[in-house]
């Protein structure tokens, strides 16, 4: 998340709540011109309350999509359901989505009591007034008490510019100008395969109910954002969907979450990838590691449902991470529990020793000193009566790491892996990939 030097204190909230399949999700990418929330034609897509950033006429807001409201809802509809009361009573202006071919039902003037208890401006929207015709059927819902029905259709786009006008009317004034600058917090993803405990994780790091939390795995479809306090300093964790397939085998909603975590891995600076140390490391933890690792991105690794691995499983878990996880062996590791909270605030200092190393630049000269030193006490094997020379490095650029090898010729895989692995015993950049190029001299022609 980026604080422009425009922001000016907090960044109003604007929840849209409803009753299930009324088009929230839809609102919601109408106002931020672009597809982001997930959008199917069934009920309950959206579980969490997830925020986006907004904008209309200059005016900067954060929009909150939520779960469907049902007064009669049960086990996790009750759980989602909750969720949508809590952005509701937490946001600045509250809009409350109903469908205008349908009318006011039970359901409605239930959420509306709800709503009027948490004595926010609330703007009634009569969504899916497609046409003309169906916008003069709103005025019915002014039996709602909330006074003038805004017909709009998310789908379609007619009469959101007039909604969001008055948004924007209801939202609190500005702030005075700030003096100076924000720094926003640093920016992690939680990221692993369904049913690790992600969503566990991020609520007891933020000591909130912030996500749903079922032992159905796939409860969380969009990215959910959150600050937490962890050892002293905020961060911004970001809760993203359990990835079951790669993305181009994926469909309908589970494609559009496997693409926004994806996403999330390349907006965040660092992932913690949770494992479950209860079962054995699978396809799946590899192939999300892969994905942390080809985005560059620092890496952190936890091994969640600590409480359940007993002896024989932590000597079973020692011998997969030694053949499992080799290629990451630069990977800090923590042995954590989201149900009891062992060892979470480990997390952070682990975090900060990845980013440290996702950051580290070493100077040219000291840098050359040591390789030179290096090639000297080990060069290159002679490959056909020749052996390729290392003549300089330089380190062009960080997060992460990446230095470039200036040689007289191609180097051996196997050679190129040796400057790296002592690269890293040398500098350490321990959380971090690295990543080391050859440019061969050309020859002269």
């Amino acid at each position: 998340m980026t604080y422009p030097e425009e922001d000016t204190g907090p960044v109003p909230v604007v929840a849209v709540v409803g009753r299930p399949n009324v088009g929230k999700s839809t609102l919601v990418n109408r106002i931020l011109g672009r597809r982001q929330a997930v959008v199917e034609d069934t009920p309950g897509v959206t579980r969490d309350r997830v925020a986006y950033d907004a904008e209309w006429a200059g005016r900067r807001f954060t929009v909150v999509d939520t779960g469907g409201w049902d007064p009669d809802a049960r086990e996790r509809a009750a759980a989602i359901a909750a969720q949508a009361e809590i952005a509701a009573a937490t946001a600045d202006v509250v809009l409350f989505v109903v469908e205008a071919t349908v009318g006011a039902t039970d359901a409605d003037e239930a959420a509306v009591r709800m709503l009027r208890r948490t004595k926010k401006p609330v703007l009634l929207v009569a969504n899916k007034a497609d046409n003309q015709a169906l916008e003069l059927e709103a005025a019915g819902l002014w039996s709602l008490g909330l006074g003038e029905p805004h017909p709009v259709s998310a789908l379609h786009g007619r009469g959101t510019g007039d909604l969001l006008d008055a948004v924007l009317a209801a939202l609190p004034p500005k702030a005075p100008a700030a003096a100076e600058q924000r720094v926003g917090p640093r920016r992690v993803a939680l990221v692993g395969r369904p049913n690790v405990g992600k969503s566990s994780l991020l609520n007891r790091l933020v000591g909130e109910e912030r996500a749903v939390v079922d032992p159905v795995a796939g409860t969380t479809v969009d990215p959910v954002d959150s600050l937490a306090e962890i050892d002293g300093e905020t961060w911004l964790l970001v809760d993203t969907a359990g990835l079951r397939r790669k993305v181009g085998q994926a469909r309908g909603t589970e494609y559009y979450a496997s693409l926004r975590t994806a996403a999330a891995i390349d907006a965040a600076e660092v992932a913690i990838v949770l494992l479950d140390a209860s079962e054995p490391i699978s396809e799946q933890d590899q192939r999300i590691l892969s994905m942390v690792t080809e985005a560059g991105r620092a890496l952190v690794l936890a091994f969640n449902k600590w409480d359940l691995v007993d002896a024989d499983r932590r000597w079973l878990l020692e011998k997969e991470i030694d053949r499992e996880l080799r290629r990451i062996r630069w990977a800090p590791r923590v042995n954590v529990s989201a149900l009891t909270g062992r060892s979470v605030d480990k997390l952070a200092p682990a975090l900060r020793t990845a980013l440290a190393s996702w950051e580290q630049r070493i100077p040219t000269g000291v840098l050359n000193q040591w390789l030179t030193a290096l090639t000297r006490a080990t060069p290159h094997p002679v490959r056909r009566g020749k052996a390729p020379r290392v003549l300089f490095a330089t380190q062009a650029g960080v997060r992460p790491p990446r230095f470039v090898l200036f040689t007289t010729g191609e180097l051996d895989p196997s050679y190129e892996r040796f400057i790296e692995r002592k690269l890293r015993e040398e500098y350490g950049f321990e959380g971090s990939p690295i990543a080391v190029t050859v440019r061969p001299r050309k020859r002269r022609t």
